[in-house]
Parts: C-alpha cells; structure tokens; sequence
C-alpha cells in the first residue's frame, strides 16, 4: 500500500474512535435510567411499594384471618414474596390467595412457614 493509502486509513479509524467516545456519555446517560434484572427503575419501585401495600390492605381486611401480623410481603419487578409465620395452613393458604389476586401481582412465592 502507498504511504497516501495508510495516511487515509489513520485518518478513518481516528475518525470512527472519536465519533465512539463521544457517543460513549449519550449511551451512558440514557442507560443510566434503565433496569437491569437484579435493579429496578424508580418508577418500577413505586410500582412494587403499592402492590405491597394493596397485599397489606388486603390482609389487614381479611374477615377470615385476622392476625397477619407475621408475615413480611415483598415485591421486585411484580414477583411478590410471602414470608414469615402464621398459625393454620389455610391462612398461608389464604395468604397466598390475596396476594395473587392483588392489582399489580406477576407471581406469588409463598414461602410462609405454618407454626406446629
């Protein structure tokens, strides 16, 4: 190749480096917002904090079961998870229930232990 050739070819690759730093902070900065599969956006945290609270509510208005107080909800990315302690099976049962029928529920894991 000529030494014109390889001058060009500098040139181009300088060019095409340059043009991908300066793109870099855009990429950076719209990405920044996004969720990943073990994050949440701002707006997916809201999201979750009221179905954990409707699965409260739900709890606290439950005519069938009223002593819930044990057991801790949790919500990431709609997958909601039941823990902690109740006295009956039918009351993991109903647990389980209530939070799958809540607005905003994807799954349910029921990991509610039963007091023996």
């Amino acid at each position: 190749m000529s030494k014109q050739t390889n001058l060009k070819m500098g040139a181009r690759v300088a060019i095409t480096l340059s043009l991908c730093l300066l793109a870099l902070p855009l990429v950076a900065g719209v990405s920044g917002c996004a969720s990943t599969r073990y994050t949440q956006s701002a707006l997916e945290e809201d999201h979750d904090d009221a179905t954990s609270y409707r699965i409260n509510k739900a709890f606290a208005d439950d005519a069938n079961h009223a002593d819930y107080a044990g057991v801790r909800v949790e919500t990431f990315k709609r997958v909601v998870q039941l823990s902690g302690f109740v006295d009956t099976q039918a009351m993991k049962s109903r647990a389980g229930d209530l939070a799958s029928k809540a607005a905003g529920t994807r799954d349910v894991r029921n990991n509610i232990t039963v007091k023996e």
